[in-house]
């Protein structure tokens, strides 16, 4: 018997909607599969980009949220990367020793270090941020915007309660 929620797709099968028997494990699974090759064909062009340069995903996330919070503190990055210090010790030197980012002290904290971007690492962040706002603006365009809504709404569910107003706090900054 044909799956009802399947269309075929220049020779593909593509879900057109979720079974009303969504958290079966089929369709737990289904979900996860399309999270990890969705992720990794999003990613593939960036991750040329970065390998071109000798760089990594954590210098891209690194570089991705100092371009959207200028004056990001290294408390605020560990946060959002949920990575070690030591991980982002790493990322964050070789960064500044590419001058793709500098670290000044805080206004109020001299022990704070807020990170911004150089021009060159501005350059190299808005260059793989096209490959990835041209990968989802193509995925956002087929799937509509109920989807979308839709798709956020599940990624927002996947974060712990507590990281939230993290999120909140990005999107306010536009």
């Amino acid at each position: 018997m044909a799956d009802p929620y399947k269309i075929e797709s220049r020779d593909r099968n593509v879900s057109i909607g979720a079974s009303p028997l969504f958290l079966r494990e089929d369709e737990i699974r289904r979900g996860a599969e399309l999270l990890y090759f969705g992720y990794t064909r999003l990613t593939a062009s960036i991750d040329e980009g970065l390998a071109e340069q000798g760089l990594g995903r954590a210098h891209h996330r690194a570089l991705y949220f100092i371009a959207r919070k200028p004056d990001l503190t290294v408390g605020e990055l560990l946060k959002f990367l949920a990575i070690t210090k030591q991980s982002l010790g790493r990322v964050l030197s070789e960064l500044t020793n590419r001058d793709l980012i500098e670290t000044r002290p805080g206004a109020s904290d001299r022990r704070q270090k807020l990170l911004r971007l150089t021009e060159s690492g501005a350059a190299l962040e808005a260059q793989l941020f096209d490959d990835l706002r041209q990968g989802l603006s193509n995925a956002y365009t087929k799937a509509g915007q109920d989807s979308v809504s839709g798709f956020w709404r599940v990624l927002e569910g996947l974060i712990p309660e507590e990281d939230l107003p993290m999120i909140a706090a990005l999107r306010k900054l536009g």
